[in-house]
């Protein structure tokens, strides 16, 4: 993206703060000012350094803001934040709306923090944004809306929050051992094998996988039995329930009935009816 010297700053309407998620402001300042913000900003305020370096300042912590790294504010976090250097360049996001909330909850990103952006991508969403919104009036309806949503699956995606590896470097430390996975789910597999396919150590793979997926390896292996057996059963619909267990890593039929209960509420044979009968009705 190429930044010129010309600030830009779209406010949007009340119409569009109906929406579950709302831009209320968003910007390119060519050249940023010194500002102190006591009582904070009534939004969700993402501001990131596109060129130059400045300084920006909150609950105690000094941030140098080279070019790359953002901070996320939650609504009414005190802050300020000044340049550093002749030029100080950023973009910048104000957003909220009734879903905001339990999206970044989701997303773990509820929470002020600093992120560095691993792909040089997440200003350029934001400038592709403002050329939408500068040719298009439309844009500040629905689609500003989706935009949003993408931007904050972006930044949890490539941004690294307080230094930690981004969600897009952790998965391909993981990648390896689920594709090994996603080969080798029907043979007896423990965490331990897991590991020493990896070649790492136990605890540093759960890691991993808690960050990436929220689960554990082994919880991450059950799901992909508990998916493939789907799969077996239903296009398989005559296949004995103890050799669909066998096919997908189960110790035995019993066991392959409880897990598949505990994960999806109904037992094997009930899921495939239900899918069975379903596909009979709209056949």
């Amino acid at each position: 993206m190429n930044w010129d010297n010309e600030n830009k700053r779209f406010v949007f309407t009340s119409l569009e703060r109906s929406l579950p998620v709302y831009i209320e402001s968003i910007g390119y300042s060519a050249w940023e000012l010194i500002f102190t913000r006591p009582e904070g900003y009534p939004y969700f305020h993402w501001l990131q350094t596109v060129r130059g370096e400045g300084v920006f300042i909150h609950s105690g912590e000094r941030i140098a803001m080279t070019p790359g790294k953002g901070v996320l504010l939650t609504p009414f976090t005190p802050h300020s934040y000044f340049p550093a250097s002749d030029q100080w360049s950023t973009v910048y996001i104000t957003f909220g709306g009734a879903a905001v909330d339990p999206i970044l909850d989701s997303l773990d990103m509820n929470m002020s923090a600093v992120y560095t952006d691993t792909q040089l991508s997440i200003s350029d969403l934001i400038g592709l944004m403002l050329q939408k919104v500068d040719v298009d009036s439309e844009f500040s309806r629905l689609e500003s809306s989706k935009e949003l949503y993408h931007f904050l699956i972006m930044l949890k995606k490539f941004g690294m929050r307080n230094d930690r590896p981004s969600l897009s470097q952790t998965f391909d430390k993981v990648r390896p051992v689920v594709q090994w996975l996603k080969r080798n789910y029907s043979n007896n597999i423990g965490l331990s094998e897991m590991a020493e396919h990896a070649g790492m150590s136990v605890s540093y793979l759960s890691e991993l996988f808690q960050q990436a997926f929220g689960m554990s390896p082994y919880s991450f292996l059950i799901q992909l039995r508990i998916r493939e057996s789907k799969h077996i059963m239903i296009t398989n619909p005559n296949l004995p329930l103890k050799e669909v267990a066998a096919r997908t890593g189960f110790n035995d039929v019993s066991h392959f009935v409880a897990t598949f209960r505990k994960k999806e509420g109904v037992t094997p044979a009930k899921y495939r009816n239900l899918y069975l009968s379903s596909e009979g009705e709209t056949s």
